[in-house]
């Protein structure tokens, strides 16, 4: 199993460079080619989510990613240090709350919409998403 750690600083434009890290070294893992967008553009949601999480929160930690290549697999695990709240909505949830949630999970269904195996994971010292796609061997040569 190979993993490659990627930590940037919570700013959008270190998000572009963890998308390019992430596709290229989702090729070398076996990803199909079709999926490389799919791929691109979930890995940038999920950054851009965990960016915009530090930000708010006021957090310096770093955005940490986790590609992960396994048998038949290849994974990529955003994760955050801010803190997650479950709100339901009662009385005295503020606006700017209600704003951030929606924000959040809309966040979630691009990704959802995009990736078939997704596992989020949150709780008071942060959160990840593991996103999962499967791989192709690569073709055996035959030398004549």
């Amino acid at each position: 199993m190979a993993t490659v750690e990627l930590r940037f600083s919570a700013v959008p434009g270190h998000v572009r460079t963890a998308r390019l890290v992430a596709a290229s070294v989702a090729r070398k893992a076996g990803v199909d080619e079709a999926v490389l967008d799919e791929v691109r553009l979930a890995v940038g949601e999920a950054c851009s989510r965990a960016v915009g999480l530090h930000q708010h929160s006021g957090i310096t930690a770093p955005v940490r990613v986790l590609l992960i290549e396994e048998e038949k697999q290849f994974s990529i695990e955003v994760g955050d240090e801010a803190p997650h709240q479950v709100h339901d909505g009662t009385a005295g949830a503020s606006e700017d709350v209600d704003v951030e949630t929606e924000e959040d999970e809309m966040g979630l269904a691009v990704i959802s919409g995009l990736v078939d195996d997704v596992e989020v994971s949150t709780g008071a010292d942060g959160g990840s998403i593991r996103m999962t796609w499967p791989t192709t061997p690569p073709p055996i040569a035959v030398l004549p």
